[in-house]
C-alpha cells in the first residue's frame, strides 16, 4: 500500500497516475476536495484513477495505525502551496505540524517517506541554490514568504534530527525541492497556475501575452529567469526514489537550466501554432522588492546519487502539455 497525501493536487495526482501505470493497485489518497459549487473540482484530477481508499487529513493517523502492516511508503505531497496565502496558522498546521507527525510515524514504524519541499526555501537566491542538508548551511537561507518559510522549517528539523539522532528515522527519506513546475492537472490552482497554463487560453483566443517588465538593469523585459520543470520529470524522480530504497537526502528537482519567461511564452505560442504576440507591463510595486530574477537548480547532488534520466527541454515540455492535454476537451492526466 502506498499513501499519497495531497493526491488530488497537481504533483500528487500526476504521481498517483504514474504509480497506477507502474502497476501499483493499492494507492490511498489523503486530501480534501472542497465544494464543487465553489470551484472544488480537484476530483477531476483523479477521475481516471483506481483508488483503494480516500482519507481526509483529520482521519489519516487512525487509518495509518489500522493498516500499519500493509503500508510500504508515504509520499507526502499535501501542503498549503500558495505563496500568497496569508493564514499563517493554517500554513503552520498543514505544512509543519502534519509533516512532523508523519515523519515521526514513519520513523517509529519504519516506513519509507518522501516529502515535497520547495525552491521557495532559497528566498532571493543570494545564498545560491545548492541542496545542502547540514543544519549550519540551512540556517543561512531566508525564504521570502510564509509558504517558503514553512517548508524550510521542516527541512531544518529533519536535518537536526539526522545530526543529533533525537528520534527514529524512516528507513528511506527524501525531501524534494521542486522548482517551477508546470503541466496537466494544475487547473484548480487559479492564480498559482504556471505561466504556461495561464497563457495558453489567451494565446488560442488571439490575445497578446503580457509579461512583466524588468526593473533590474541586468535583465531585459521578459528576461527574468526561472528553472521551469515539466511535472512528468518530477514524477520520474519520485518513481526512481521508489525503486531505489537506499537513496536518502534533500534534493533539488529542477532541470538545472534557467530559461526566461519570454522563452516560455514563445514556446506556448509555437505549441499552439500561432505567431508570438508579446507585450510588457509594469510589475506591481508590492512585488518588486521581493521579486526573484533568477532561479536555477544545482542538480549535481541528485545526479551523484545516481539519477541519470534527462530532463525535458522547455519547448518539449510545453509542447507536450499543450498538444497532449490543454488542446483537448479532456485536459486531465
Amino acid at each position: 500500500m502506498i499513501i499519497v497525501t495531497g493526491g488530488t493536487g497537481f504533483i500528487g495526482s500526476n504521481l498517483v497516475a504514474a504509480l497506477e501505470e507502474k502497476g501499483c493497485r493499492d494507492i490511498v489518497i489523503c486530501d480534501t476536495l472542497g465544494n464543487e459549487n465553489k470551484g472544488g473540482d480537484k476530483w477531476r484530477n483523479i477521475a481516471k484513477r483506481e483508488i483503494r481508499d480516500f482519507v481526509r487529513p483529520e482521519r489519516l493517523f487512525d487509518y495509518l495505525d489500522t493498516h500499519i502492516d500493509e503500508i510500504e511508503m508515504v509520499f507526502h505531497m499535501g501542503a498549503i502551496s500558495a505563496t500568497t496565502e496569508t493564514d499563517v496558522d493554517l500554513i503552520t498546521e498543514t505544512n509543519i505540524v502534519l509533516s512532523r507527525r508523519l515523519w515521526k510515524w514513519c520513523g517509529k514504524n519504519q516506513k519509507r517517506f518522501v516529502y515535497a519541499s520547495s525552491a521557495a526555501t532559497y528566498g532571493d537566491g543570494n545564498q545560491g541554490f545548492k541542496d545542502v542538508e547540514e543544519t549550519e548551511e540551512l540556517a543561512h537561507l531566508r525564504p521570502l514568504n510564509a509558504y517558503g518559510w514553512s517548508k524550510h522549517v521542516f527541512d531544518r528539523r529533519v536535518a537536526r534530527v539526522l545530526e543529533d539522532g533525537q528520534e527514529p528515522v524512516p528507513p528511506q527519506w527524501a525531501g524534494l525541492k521542486f522548482f517551477n513546475v508546470y503541466g496537466p492537472n494544475e487547473y484548480h490552482k487559479e492564480d498559482q497556475m504556471s505561466v504556461a497554463c495561464k497563457l495558453y487560453p489567451q494565446v488560442v483566443a488571439g490575445a497578446t501575452a503580457k509579461l512583466f517588465k524588468s526593473h533590474n538593469p541586468d535583465y531585459e523585459d521578459g528576461g527574468q529567469l526561472r528553472d521551469f520543470i515539466y511535472v512528468q520529470d518530477c514524477v520520474n524522480v519520485m518513481l526512481w526514489l521508489y525503486e531505489n530504497k537506499a537513496v536518502n537526502g534533500l534534493f533539488n528537482v529542477g532541470t538545472g537550466k534557467a530559461r526566461s519567461f519570454k522563452d516560455l511564452a514563445e514556446a506556448t505560442f509555437k505549441a499552439a501554432g500561432i505567431e508570438p504576440k508579446i507585450s510588457y507591463i509594469d510589475m506591481p510595486e508590492n512585488l518588486r522588492e521581493k521579486y526573484q530574477y533568477f532561479t536555477q537548480a544545482d542538480m549535481s547532488k541528485l545526479r551523484a546519487a545516481g539519477y541519470d534520466k534527462p530532463f525535458m527541454e522547455l519547448e518539449e515540455g510545453v509542447n507536450d502539455f499543450v498538444s497532449t492535454y490543454m488542446a483537448h476537451e479532456d485536459s486531465y492526466k
